[in-house]
């Protein structure tokens, strides 16, 4: 079987740099530290599609949505394989569709269109609370290739990991300038976080699996620079919950919105779970 290449993966633009094994199928790596994970982190996978799409479409024409399904766990010891179909190609949009697979199996399915540029006029209603200054925040350990301060804390409460519903985020390396790679860094930094982190309902889980993600993407900011992603509940039911996001830049910038459904199933996690994820994600069992 194949197996994932041994080299250290030294930043987030490696991570998005694909082996062409033919026409429209690539091989990608996975994060260095995804062995310290029960599954590949969905944001990898969605990133390293969009690119493998973006690898397709012509050089001008930039992402402007995508929407995805999490379909089963990603292996943390295989390599993902990228199978990009070509939709249509119209004369100002491109269409793909996306098959992660692993094992014979499909992971991630995605379809995601692409625009030429386009004058219009700019409109935007989408709500933010602020963040501060990133610098005024202490810096979060982290075992994704991002730098991470939090507004308002990734903790363990109830027994459960309540992960930040707004942070400031960016790349922790200097990243190439194609807006392609951007748009994919910001798709890979989406699905950051919980919706219902933060919301204390009892009998309401904080979090689960992704079971499916949608991105909209809008300003062309650079995403190793600070970026302010907050996320906001809308609705729980039958195990289930939906919310969603936003991306803006230091400068308010929006680069991006998007909706996540994720499984909301209650239960409290075995102490030695928890004491395992908050490791990998830098946070101490007493906060």
């Amino acid at each position: 079987p194949l197996t994932v290449p041994t080299s250290p993966m030294p930043d987030l633009a490696s991570l998005l740099e694909l082996e062409v094994l033919d026409r429209d199928l690539f091989r990608a790596s996975n994060e260095p530290d995804a062995t310290k994970r029960r599954s590949l982190y969905g944001g990898q996978v969605a990133a390293q599609a969009l690119r493998a799409a973006g690898m397709t479409v012509p050089a001008e024409r930039m992402p402007h949505s995508l929407h995805g399904y999490f379909l089963r766990p990603g292996l943390i010891d295989r390599p993902v394989i990228l199978h990009v179909d070509r939709d249509r190609d119209g004369g100002s949009f491109s269409a793909r569709h996306v098959r992660a697979v692993q094992d014979g199996e499909v992971i991630f399915s995605m379809i995601a269109s692409f625009q030429a540029p386009e004058a219009g006029v700019t409109y935007d209603a989408v709500p933010t609370r602020g963040g501060g200054e990133p610098e005024a925040l202490m810096s979060r350990a982290s075992a994704l290739l991002i730098d991470v301060r939090e507004v308002t804390p990734t903790r363990i409460g109830d027994g459960q990991l309540r992960h930040s519903d707004r942070l400031w985020v960016r790349a922790a390396a200097t990243l190439l300038d194609d807006p392609l790679v951007h748009a994919c860094a910001l798709a890979y930094v989406s699905d950051l976080g919980s919706g219902f982190g933060q919301v204390e309902v009892e009998g309401l889980a904080a979090g689960g699996p992704s079971i499916d993600h949608s991105v909209w993407f809008h300003e062309r900011v650079r995403a190793d620079e600070w970026m302010l992603l907050e996320l906001w509940p809308l609705k729980a039911g039958n195990a289930r919950g939906v919310y969603q996001g936003s991306l803006r830049s230091r400068s308010g910038a929006l680069g991006a919105v998007f909706a996540q459904e994720m499984l909301l199933r209650h239960g409290l996690l075995p102490p030695e779970m928890l004491e395992r994820m908050a490791e990998y994600l830098g946070v101490t069992p007493s906060e």
